[in-house]
């Protein structure tokens, strides 16, 4: 019983990687904007949020020049998609490939560096529940901090007039630009919010989800975040139970092997890839679903005045 509230825990705290990216990325395609470059820019913010904890020991100052490795990516992005009219796939495309160089070339000497030990957090009175408390109530504050954001975010986009013009951006651009909105200016900010979060993501993975600095350790999390979006439909709180199941999902390959299951650890390592691929193609077969909830404008350029 114990070790299945460990594993509960565990998938929390995996799925909390998934779900920041994601919500970022969420609010960049609600506003019309695809951005494939997710994997380069949590991998430019872990270097980042990493040597900067390295230097100063503070964790939360790691997150805070993660975020702001992640903003300024997106922002290079934002400008060459939205007031150049590069292709957004080619473009994000090729921020994904920068940022994995850029990352590895930077993080050669933190290779070996070590973080200092991480507070231990613990919520008071919850903490002491038998079984589930040291294993839910014991997590990172950011773990809490991403639920809160789902709710922040339902808020944003359902119940305010700023989401209401953000999502107008998205379905249909120029309409809004004949209403008076900036257009260009608000998808920018998008993309930087989705920039900043992703940014949070990479650094929470290499400070506190395994503290330390590997060549490519985001492994593919910035792919799965993106097919988050496109599984929850474009809504937070699905973001959220998405990040949770594939997050559980690749804290399973781990609890199968400490259960003595006699499979490859190669099988078991593939497994959320695997799950994202089976969920995509369920998801596909019902095309005019996918049509209904995703933002019409999802991808394609705006020129003002057309």
């Amino acid at each position: 019983m114990e070790s299945y509230a460990l594993l509960l825990g565990a998938t929390l705290s995996a799925g909390t990687v998934l779900a920041l990216a994601a919500l970022g990325l969420l609010i960049n395609e609600k506003a019309g904007i695809v951005n494939l470059g997710a994997e380069g820019m949590m991998l430019c913010a872990a270097i980042a949020g990493f040597a900067t904890v390295v230097h100063t020991g503070s964790t939360w100052l790691g997150f805070g020049a993660g975020m702001l490795a992640g903003a300024v990516l997106a922002a290079i992005f934002g400008v060459l998609v939205i007031w150049l009219n590069t292709n957004q796939y080619a473009t994000g495309l090729a921020l994904s490939l920068f940022g994995a160089g850029f990352s590895a070339f930077v993080g050669l000497s933190y290779v070996q560096a070590k973080l200092p030990s991480l507070p231990k957090y613990a919520i008071p009175g919850l903490a002491d529940i038998p079984l589930l408390g040291p294993a839910l109530f014991t997590l990172h504050p950011l773990v809490y901090g991403a639920m809160a954001l789902v709710l922040v975010m339902m808020w944003f986009l359902y119940r305010t007039r700023a989401g209401l013009v953000l999502r107008a951006v998205g379905e249909s651009p120029t309409s809004a630009h004949a209403l008076g909105y900036p257009v260009r200016r608000i998808r920018l900010m998008a993309v930087v919010f989705g920039g900043a979060m992703c940014g949070l993501a990479g650094a929470y993975i290499s400070t506190v989800y395994t503290p330390l600095w590997v060549e490519g350790m985001v492994s593919g999390r910035g792919w799965i975040a993106l097919a988050l979006t496109t599984f929850a439909t474009w809504r937070p709180a699905r973001v959220l139970l998405g990040a949770y199941l594939f997050g559980g999902v690749t804290m399973l390959q781990f609890h199968l092997q400490a259960s003595g299951v006699q499979l490859a650890s190669q099988l078991l390592s593939m497994l959320p890839y695997l799950a994202t691929i089976v969920v995509l193609v369920m998801i596909s077969r019902n095309p005019t679903w996918i049509r209904a909830n995703m933002p019409a404008s999802l991808g394609k350029p705006f020129y003002p005045g057309s």
